[in-house]
């Protein structure tokens, strides 16, 4: 069975750098106007053929943007992608910016950088998630914890967020995905057929939230995450 699971994520990394390096890239440069629905119906293409299926929970506000989600892989951006026909604005570390295929995506697709090491990374974070809201009016998708969790525990939410949600007076929308490391985990290179969830929790308007908004959607997260996971391996 791990042999097989092992044979089965590198069929899930080959369909995934062919679907973008023949599909999505070339496309999205070709009708650029209709980037966010090429991802969008690519990416459902992905899960088909690597053997996975979405299922949803709650709807997306459309108040909302800025959505905060757990991470445990590309599966989850793949998912978010799929289930949604919207064009997401993405951030993501700078390094992803250079990795050859997804990398180019990352650029195509209008997304947005973060360099961690820079101390001047936050202002143009700020500046790059401003200008996607209001003039692209996109929507701004970013994993607070900043890098993938390697178990069911969410990591320290980095502040980045936090910030640009009460500069901007955003409504942000947490939401959680469960099983999508069962799919394909890159950990320990293994994968599976499965099912990804995806659960909207209650937007919240941060100008009219607590100030302890944050910690208490990271609460909220955490124990979805506690709920959804019993009884299963902490892979998933």
């Amino acid at each position: 069975m791990t042999t097989f699971a092992k044979i089965r994520f590198y069929w899930g990394a080959f369909v995934i750098s062919t679907v973008v390096g023949l599909g999505m890239i070339p496309l999205i440069h070709l009708f650029p106007k209709y980037k966010g629905t090429i991802m969008h119906k690519l990416n459902r293409v992905i899960l088909f053929l690597i053997g996975a299926k979405i299922e949803k929970v709650g709807e997306r506000d459309p108040r909302a943007n800025l959505f905060l989600m757990n991470h445990q892989g590309i599966i989850d951006i793949i998912t978010m992608e799929a289930i949604e026909n919207v064009h997401w604005c993405w951030v993501a570390k700078k390094e992803l910016f250079e990795v050859p295929w997804f990398g180019k995506l990352l650029q195509k697709g209008d997304m947005v950088s973060v360099d961690r090491q820079n101390k001047a990374g936050l202002v143009k974070l700020f500046k790059d998630a401003q200008e996607c809201i209001e003039q692209k009016h996109r929507a701004v998708a970013i994993f607070p914890e900043g890098t993938r969790a390697s178990g069911q525990k969410l990591l320290p939410f980095k502040p980045g967020p936090k910030f640009i949600a009460q500069k901007l007076k955003l409504v942000v929308q947490p939401v959680v995905i469960i099983g999508s490391k069962w799919v394909l985990n890159e950990h320990n290179r293994t994968a599976h057929n499965g099912t990804v969830k995806v659960i909207y929790l209650p937007a919240v308007d941060v100008s009219k939230a607590p100030k302890d908004w944050y910690e208490q959607i990271r609460d909220e997260m955490q124990k979805v995450i506690d709920r959804e996971s019993e009884g299963y391996s902490i892979e998933r």
